[in-house]
């Protein structure tokens, strides 16, 4: 292993080694995804009185799912999961997270409650 003398030596090891310096932006994420037609749900149901928003007709692979909820999560500064390909997102976020869906060009349908 080789120790380094300078931050320019550790520069340079990760240019060379094809890694970028930049830092990923939630820009990039918004154009790997197709734009698709979803709902966005309110559901209080068979979670103990709590809400959640759940995000459902999403298609594509599980890494986008997953990019997607974590962009959604982290936007709304809260917790969820993904189940068979719906994204819970805990708490009452509709609203906010219909918005940001629409900024990134999917086309949202608020249903329920």
């Amino acid at each position: 292993m080789k120790k380094f003398s300078s931050l320019s030596d550790l520069k340079s090891l990760i240019n060379n080694s094809g890694l970028s310096s930049d830092n990923s932006s939630p820009a990039n994420t918004k154009s790997k995804l197709k734009i698709q037609s979803l709902e966005a749900h309110y559901s209080i149901k068979g979670r103990a009185g709590k809400p959640v928003t759940i995000i459902k007709g999403f298609e594509g692979t599980k890494n986008e799912i997953k990019d997607l909820a974590k962009l959604l999560k982290n936007k709304c500064g809260v917790g969820g999961s993904i189940k068979n390909s719906e994204i819970i997102i805990q708490g009452k976020y509709r609203d906010k997270i219909t918005s940001i869906l629409t900024e990134m060009g999917h086309s949202v349908k608020r249903i329920g409650g």
